[in-house]
């Protein structure tokens, strides 16, 4: 998962605990704010009646029986006034029932006691506890709308803040991650105003200077290397020619000699090698060719069928799409699928097959080059494309690197290779060209 995504989902689950806290003690503190409420209500109804007592007097109030009593139609709340000999003093409120035209409700009741010459008078405010809940509810549904929009907006707003203050990092992430080479790494520093990113994309340029210093060097210990081995190899190969010549040579002398020069063949094929690795990898060539892959297969399947025919395996073309590349170079391509197939003729046993085929998937074209020989284990499959990692050690012919020159060309040509095997079953090699190519 990203990394704006975790933050953005820790940050929505701590308010959802949050939350879901609050609306557990939501009952309690909405019950408590509307009885609050409440009690203040009946406070200041009680000023206003005692407002109205003063100014009037409290003979329109109480009449002949002493008493007096008003509700109003839907019985939410009502007011008495009666005449009391009690010694108490009344200042407080309870909650009661009330019995008003045969129906008794429950009311939360403020009571108070006052004198008026002499009298005594106690005074009775009472709200319906029904009026209560029902604001209670309407309060906790507007609660609940507001907690959930609060959530939603603020999970929306920490997405995108996020992403603001990531996008410095994936700007990093983009320089890593489209370049091959770290001498193409861009070296712009990333606008940013996050200082664990500027030390971030400062230490990657770092490294990537030093790595690009390093592989400069094993360039050229390579090519300096590859050229001195040349010369010997050359001037050993040339005597060792002259000498098999010669017409009064030994038989025995000869055989040797003759080992000796296919020894010599392949330490100058693997110079050879190595030297074209080192010159794609400091793009030494050039990507001028236009031509197409069919052909280019079918030249390399003309060229191997007597390879084929010899090891008594099928080698069979099913092109059945194409596509005309521009700006490449047909000789690295020859090169790379040459060696992909030749290594797939050699690791086929008698009777078996390799299948060339090619196929359009969107706007890609799809090279698949399968055999059916002894598949990979799978250490094997991980250093497929290691330098002198795959080489069978029993087998004394190959230098080891073919599939190394493969992958070295395809990432030349911003190609994408994939690796499919099973032991006993066969591997099958997939190269990913895009209809830009």
């Amino acid at each position: 998962m990203k990394l704006k995504f975790k933050l953005s989902l820790f940050n929505l689950l701590s308010k959802l605990i949050f939350t879901g806290l609050f609306i557990l003690l939501m009952p309690y503190i909405i019950e408590r704010i509307n009885l609050r409420q409440m009690d203040n209500s009946l406070v200041q109804k009680r000023e206003n009646v005692l407002s109205m007592i003063s100014e009037i007097g409290i003979e329109p109030f109480i009449s002949s029986d002493s008493s007096f009593g008003s509700f109003n139609i839907l019985k939410e709340e009502y007011i008495s006034l009666e005449m009391s000999d009690s010694k108490d003093d009344f200042n407080f409120i309870t909650e009661d029932s009330r019995l008003m035209d045969d129906e008794e409700i429950d009311y939360r009741v403020l009571h108070y006691s006052f004198f008026i010459d002499d009298q005594k008078y106690v005074l009775e405010v009472g709200k319906s506890l029904v009026s209560i809940a029902e604001t209670g509810k309407n309060t906790r549904n507007v609660m609940m709308l507001f907690l959930g929009l609060i959530v939603l907006i603020t999970f929306i707003t920490d997405i995108q803040y996020t992403r603001i203050i990531l996008t410095p990092l994936d700007k990093i992430k983009d320089k890593l991650r489209l370049i091959s080479d770290p001498a193409q790494f861009d070296k712009v520093p990333v606008k940013t105003s996050t200082s664990d990113f500027v030390r971030l994309d400062k230490a990657l340029c770092e490294v990537m200077e030093n790595l690009n210093s390093l592989f400069i060097k094993e360039k050229e210990i390579t090519v300096n290397i590859s050229h001195e081995l040349m010369t010997p190899v050359s001037v050993l190969r040339s005597k060792l020619e002259n000498l098999m010549m010669k017409d009064d040579l030994h038989p025995g002398f000869a055989e040797k000699i003759e080992d000796s020069l296919k020894t010599l063949h392949r330490l100058q094929s693997l110079v050879n090698s190595l030297l074209m690795i080192a010159r794609i990898e400091s793009n030494q060539y050039l990507r001028e060719d236009s031509f197409s892959i069919a052909g280019l297969l079918q030249d390399i399947k003309k060229e191997l069928e007597p390879i084929a025919l010899d090891s008594c395996v099928n080698l069979i073309s099913e092109l059945k799409d194409d596509l005309h590349l521009k700006n490449a170079n047909r000789s690295l391509l020859f090169s790379m699928f040459y060696n992909v197939v030749n290594n797939a003729l050699k690791n086929t046993p008698l009777g078996g097959s390799v299948v060339i085929s090619s196929s359009k998937e969107g706007s890609n074209l799809t090279v698949t080059i399968a055999d059916t020989g002894r598949g990979l284990t799978a250490e094997q499959k991980k250093n497929l494309f290691s330098r002198f990692r795959t080489r069978d050690k029993n087998s004394g012919e190959g230098t080891g690197i073919g599939l190394a020159i493969a992958k070295t060309i395809a990432d030349f040509h911003n190609t994408e290779v994939q690796v499919a095997s099973e032991l006993e079953k066969g591997t099958k090699f997939v190269f990913v060209f895009s209809e830009n190519s």
